[in-house]
């Protein structure tokens, strides 16, 4: 269970603004995607026809799809931009590579290994990093998933362009990967992405987290054990100190939080439902 807010607690930023900014827009855009794109592809289903209807008609329905989508392009872009500076400009490498980055490496593996061996019991819980391998599944699962539906749709939205590049039976296949790919994006935000960062027993209900930028002491030590030391070791801590998240962005991660699972979870179901 997620832990109570202690005022008295050390607490270190562990998520910055422009990171949760840019996480708030893909959420709202994928969201929005989600709402727009499924009518369209489960057109034959009634609750599909009723909530385009709701919305205005397929063709408000399609430019809402489609200006979600260029959010969420800005997002994608946004966020490759901070760490291609960041690689290439600030000469910093560890995003590439190291405990700091998003990469995978072999301890991930053996990470996943040994923590599902801890699960029946067979070896103790791995010592994560800064970022666990379900996160890193989580985060390229997403990013990939972007480039591909991302790709898709643009050739499909802009056809009277690359109509005059690729032949016209590529646009079915555009069509194909962009609908089946999106379901499986839809299916696994949804359900495993939720889970892994809010329904697992050691956050459940809300991992706050995301909202609030912010860790306390004792869940960086507990959940990050080598992050923890490796920023004690290197007098680090310090430099990311911060207040305890207040009330009101706790209560409005709560809201956001609460309000994108519950649409979440009613979006899966009518794709279950229209199956």
């Amino acid at each position: 269970m997620a832990s109570a807010v202690s005022s008295t607690a050390k607490y270190y930023v562990r998520i910055d603004l422009f990171h949760r900014l840019v996480h708030g827009f893909l959420m709202a855009s994928f969201l929005g995607l989600a709402a727009t794109g499924l009518p369209i592809k489960f057109n034959q289903a009634a609750w599909a026809t009723n909530l385009a209807h709701a919305l205005g008609g397929f063709g408000t329905v399609i430019f809402f799809h489609q200006t979600f989508a260029i959010i969420l392009s800005l997002c994608f872009l946004l966020h490759l931009g901070r760490i291609l500076h960041a690689a290439f400009v600030k000469g910093d490498p560890g995003v590439l590579w190291g405990p700091n980055s998003m990469v995978p490496q072999p301890k991930d593996l053996l990470d996943m290994f040994w923590h599902f061996a801890w699960f029946f019991g067979l070896g103790p819980k791995p010592r994560f990093d800064r970022f666990t391998y379900w996160e890193k599944f989580d985060y390229w699962a997403v990013f990939w998933g972007m480039a591909i539906i991302g790709t898709s749709g643009y050739v499909m939205w802009f056809s009277g362009f690359f109509g005059r590049f690729i032949p016209g039976w590529m646009f079915n296949i555009a069509l194909l990967i962009h609908s089946e790919e999106a379901l499986l994006a839809v299916w696994f935000i949804f359900t495993i992405h939720f889970f892994n960062s809010h329904i697992r027993p050691e956050k459940f209900p809300m991992d706050l987290v995301i909202f609030t930028g912010r860790v306390s002491e004792a869940e960086l030590h507990e959940e990050r054990p080598l992050e923890y030391e490796r920023l004690v070791a290197q007098d680090g801590l310090t430099a990311i100190a911060t207040e305890p998240p207040p009330l009101w962005l706790r209560n409005f991660g709560r809201l956001i939080g609460f309000t994108v699972i519950t649409i979440g979870f009613i979006l899966f179901g009518l794709t279950l439902w229209a199956l």
